[in-house]
């Protein structure tokens, strides 16, 4: 499953697969049931997980970035439950990026980050480098075949 056809739904808890778009909104599916649904546009707003970056004093870090992280870490820094106290999750996130930006990142941003972490490895979802390589040539191949074909 591609990570960038992932979204956070603005009003749904969890993370739903795009499943089509349509002008006034989404029809989104349910990744443990398949079941679908669809999402307006005027009630919801709609964040793919690729767009989505953490703030760091340098500049940001993309999310699947830190996903790897915290799944690389897991058995010797595994991840702190969201209900702990503030000074454990902020210890815990300053291992998984420790130049993030504390005035611009939230406790709220690292609860969800947390909790997206725990759906997604829990599914095997969290790309890896390989599948992003894989993701950039199938893209850089495509591009070269549309390409081909408007001169001819």
């Amino acid at each position: 499953m591609e990570f960038d056809k992932l979204v956070a739904v603005s009003g749904l808890p969890g993370i739903y697969k795009m499943a089509a778009n349509r002008n006034n909104g989404l029809i989104i599916e349910e990744i443990d049931t398949g079941k679908k649904k669809f999402a307006p546009s005027r009630k919801h707003q709609f964040t793919p997980l690729g767009s989505i970056g953490i703030y760091t004093h340098d500049d940001s870090t993309e999310l699947k970035v830190i996903l790897r992280t915290m799944q690389e870490q897991l058995e010797s820094n595994p991840p702190v439950a969201v209900n702990a106290p503030a000074g454990e999750i902020k210890d815990y996130f300053v291992k998984i990026l420790p130049n993030y930006d504390t005035d611009r990142v939230f406790m709220s941003d690292i609860k969800k980050v947390i909790k997206w972490f725990n759906f997604l490895n829990e599914r095997s979802l969290i790309p890896s480098e390989e599948d992003d390589k894989k993701a950039e040539e199938e893209a850089a191949a495509l591009a070269a075949k549309e390409e081909e074909q408007e001169k001819a």
